[in-house]
């Protein structure tokens, strides 16, 4: 839906040239000095100046580093195993606890038992004695200062 008294504009499309490569000469072997400035002339006519690049000069390549330090994945580590031995030490110390409290209750009981079974003994009643006779005073009659049943 154009109107008639409408003109559009005149359009211009631009399309970028990719830049080739250029070929590169062999190199010389060049005795030690100051580099020399190379020019070299691109096929569209532009001309590029620059030092050359060789071989010496060339850039070592970067060691890729992995996403987290080997130093704090070995502290991460050895934090968890202090923490597992930390946990270990309390289950222990709370066991050797227990034990302790156990064998103090085994002792005391076991002196309960020896104890009393050690006054039975000593104060304990039994059926006879060799030390003397048992005498009902009730129907005992007394004869010269002694006691007859």
């Amino acid at each position: 839906m154009s109107h008639p008294d409408h003109h559009p504009a005149a359009i211009e499309v631009h399309h970028p040239h990719p830049l080739t490569n250029p070929l590169a000469a062999p190199l010389a072997p060049v005795q030690p000095g100051p580099p020399v400035v190379q020019s070299i002339v691109l096929p569209d006519g532009r001309v590029i100046t620059g030092y050359p690049l060789t071989p010496e000069s060339t850039p070592v390549p970067v060691q890729p580093r992995p996403a987290v330090s080997r130093t704090a994945v070995n502290i991460a580590l050895g934090g968890l195993g202090f923490g597992a031995v930390c946990g270990g030490l309390v289950l222990l110390t709370t066991f050797i606890a227990a034990l302790t409290a156990f064998i103090t209750q085994l002792i005391t009981l076991a002196a309960v038992i020896f104890g009393g079974w050690i006054a039975v003994q000593l104060f304990g009643v039994t059926g006879h004695r060799d030390a003397g006779t048992t005498v009902n005073i009730r129907k005992a009659v007394i004869k010269r200062n002694h006691f007859h049943s």
